[in-house]
């Protein structure tokens, strides 16, 4: 069975060098005639450690430091050793899920920008050493790794360079302590696979105490050159990771995704760590790069980097993490995928079923390959003996190769009955240099006549496409430009079952209603009067108004199968199209949009509208702000009810408990009132911040 982009067995490599000794022995006698001569290699090409570190795909970043404590994402350098104290640290628990994620290893935030070192340093007392954990006797980079390797993974390190704890920061003394950190961690704690560097460097930091900004020149001030030659001399079998590499480099954005066109190859000489323009210019590779630098996609599992307790349930959705897989393992890059390590120094539970739920798809869609050997396979052009397109088929070295000198060449796959299939993989032979600049996914109709499925442009180590369901008996792969002779080391088909979750439910302020399947070609059947949409439902074709309290419900359904869903339920109150809200405040309109990622502020910490006709109020719903960073939440309030907006009688009053770790939409009911004006108050806050509003709505009974 074809084996998952996810868990991809390690494929024996029989490089070039193997090809032209074989050639050399079969010309030398062999009955059954001499082999091609192998295709010239494209400049540039992987390193050996960087092709090993190309088969991992998919790893563990896991932020885990003083931030965890202070609820911060970037610390200032000024925190108490002391607040470090994980209260159940268990790495074999990251570890065992990791592995049984099918991840290949994990990297560790060893020190982050605040200077504080997971490790008992001895260039500074801002470490483990003074930590309430373990009385400062404890080592966090030798269990973590130590747990890893007992699970057969690998282990790397993420240190900052940048450090607004350590008072020599932005001096040429600074540079000796950071080596040394260095030469710690990679002499220390066995094998590292991946050393990581982050951009961001210099700027306002607790500095041993001075309090001041810092700039340094990120060109020149780490002299990377030499710090570069301590890790090949540590760590010759690490890949380094930065801006511009050396060996690894960053997909420029924090969302995960790489870019429809993604080159292997960088001019990473014009690059340097935390330029301005690095992310539109450099982050997707250029097709003329000067050396071989890949990228990696790093992205979080939650909004923030380090845990915070009110994102518990921000955890990103399965379809959100689906688009991560596809669009950074899919175009040729690797995914890093960060753990927020919570207090208790665990992997929280919510992040582990969101995972567990990605690696089930996963693994799920590429479980029914189309059976590529019953096929009827060529290619319009071929190098010769050895290079025969039957390779594809293969797990092991062996590759197809067009002749020298061709740039356009396809691969025709002919099947004796119509297939199925709505995923397709590719990958070039990367060890010869990346070379297709473009493609097409063509399919024969039913008429005989050729038809375009889809299109691409790089390929690289591997390159995904989710296509429609289509039926076949026919398939072309075409190559329509490269940089040389192509090479396809491995091409497949698969057919994935339809990610059968409920549809979103969104509506605007003026009332209409909006549904969107998970993935396309699934239909949506809802109800708006209690019933089963899966017996009683309409399906969905457009947007409709609601504008009364109703209760929808809504599925989606597999035409293909007929497989359905579970039903998703939504409890919508009075749409707020006649509503306004009173004042002038800025982006008031924010308040009533139904759109909880915008915003309102105000200095008065009141807030009233006019719900433009009089109803009997049961109750009220605030939603407060989605940020990363929350300000102005209200966690007591006072809330008041008018028929003239003149006079006011408040009708509740009370606490939101626990809004601040759960800032999720606060429903509070009371005995009916009749009003036409509703006011909320802010009599308590989060913070000394104007009071913040996502969205404020209302509960009615009859009017």
């Amino acid at each position: 069975m074809e084996k998952s982009p996810l868990i991809t067995k390690k494929k024996t490599r029989i490089t070039s060098l193997y090809y032209l000794l074989l050639a050399l022995l079969l010309s030398g006698g062999a009955c059954s005639g001499p082999s091609a001569t192998p295709p010239e290699p494209v400049m540039p090409i992987p390193h050996e450690r960087q092709l090993e570190w190309q088969d991992m795909e998919f790893y563990a970043f896991a932020h885990f430091n003083m931030n965890t404590f202070t609820n911060r994402e970037w610390g200032m350098g000024d925190e108490d050793p002391a607040l470090f104290n994980p209260t159940d640290f268990d790495p074999s628990q990251w570890a065992k899920i990791c592995r049984e994620a099918g991840m290949k290893g994990i990297i560790l935030t060893a020190k982050h920008h605040d200077g504080f070192c997971l490790w008992p340093t001895e260039t500074t007392s801002h470490s483990v050493k003074n930590a309430t954990w373990k009385d400062g006797k404890g080592d966090i980079v030798r269990e973590v790794s130590e747990a890893f390797r007992a699970e057969g993974l690998k282990f790397g390190v993420y240190l900052s360079p940048w450090d607004r704890n350590h008072p020599d920061y932005g001096k040429p003394e600074y540079i000796d302590v950071f080596r040394q950190q260095l030469r710690e961690l990679l002499t220390n704690y066995g094998e590292i696979f991946e050393v990581w560097f982050d951009g961001a460097n210099g700027g306002t930091g607790y500095y041993g105490g001075a309090n001041e900004e810092r700039r340094v020149d990120k060109k020149s001030y780490y002299d990377w050159a030499t710090t570069i030659d301590l890790i090949r001399e540590l760590q010759p079998n690490a890949v380094i990771f930065g801006d511009a590499g050396p060996d690894v480099r960053w997909v420029g954005n924090e969302h995960g995704f790489a870019y429809e066109t993604t080159w292997s190859n960088l001019m990473r000489d014009s690059v340097y760590g935390g330029m301005p323009e690095y992310a539109k210019v450099y982050a997707p590779g250029q097709e003329n790069g000067t050396h071989w630098v890949p990228a990696e996609a790093d992205v979080s599992i939650r909004p923030g980097w380090y845990y915070h307790p009110y994102e518990d349930h921000k955890v990103k959705s399965l379809p959100q993490l689906l688009d991560i897989y596809y669009h950074s393992i899919g175009r040729n890059s690797s995914l890093l995928l960060n753990f927020p390590i919570d207090r208790r120094g665990l992997i929280h539970e919510n992040d582990q079923a969101q995972l567990m739920k990605l690696v089930h798809k996963i693994r799920e869609d590429f479980s029914v390959p189309l059976p590529l050997d019953k096929a009827s396979i060529t290619a319009t052009s071929t190098l010769g003996k050895g290079y025969e397109v039957s390779a594809i088929l293969e797990e092991k070295g062996r590759y197809w190769a067009a002749a020298e000198g061709t740039i356009a060449a396809t691969i025709q796959l002919e099947f004796p009955d119509p297939v199925r299939f709505n995923r397709f993989l590719v990958q070039e032979n990367i060890e010869l240099g990346q070379r297709i600049k473009a493609f097409d996914v063509e399919i024969r109709t039913e008429e005989g006549s050729w038809t375009p499925l889809a299109s691409g442009t790089t390929v690289g180590f591997k390159r995904i496409l989710r296509l429609p369901d289509t039926e076949t008996t026919a398939i072309r792969f075409a190559i329509t430009d490269a940089k040389a002779s192509p090479t396809v080391q491995h091409l497949a088909f698969y057919l994935a079952p339809k990610l059968l979750l409920p549809p979103s439910i969104t509506r605007d302020k003026s009332g209409m209603v909006s549904l969107k399947a998970p993935e396309e070609g699934l239909e949506i059947w809802y109800t708006l009067d209690g019933s089963d949409p899966a017996q009683q439902g309409k399906r969905y074709t457009e947007p409709f108004p609601v504008l009364d309290p109703t209760a929808i419900r809504v599925l989606s359904k597999d035409p293909g199968t007929g497989e359905i869903s579970e039903v998703a339920l939504k409890a919508l109150q009075l749409a707020r199209k006649d509503w306004t809200v009173l004042g002038d405040g800025e982006q008031s309109e924010h308040l009533i949009d139904e759109d909880p990622t915008t915003n309102y502020f105000t200095d008065t910490d009141r807030v009233s509208i006019d719900l433009g006709k009089s109803y009997a109020l049961t109750g009220f719903t605030y939603f407060p702000m989605q940020n990363r960073y929350l300000s102005g939440l209200i966690t007591r309030y006072a809330f008041a009810v008018s028929e003239d907006g003149r006079q006011w009688t408040q009708v509740n009053e009370g606490e939101f408990g626990n809004i601040v770790n759960s800032p999720i939409e606060q429903r509070v009911t009371f005995p009916t009132v009749t009003g036409r004006y509703i006011q909320l108050r802010a009599l308590d806050k989060l913070d000394d911040n104007p009071a913040s509003y996502a969205e404020l709505g209302v509960l009615i009974g009859n009017p």
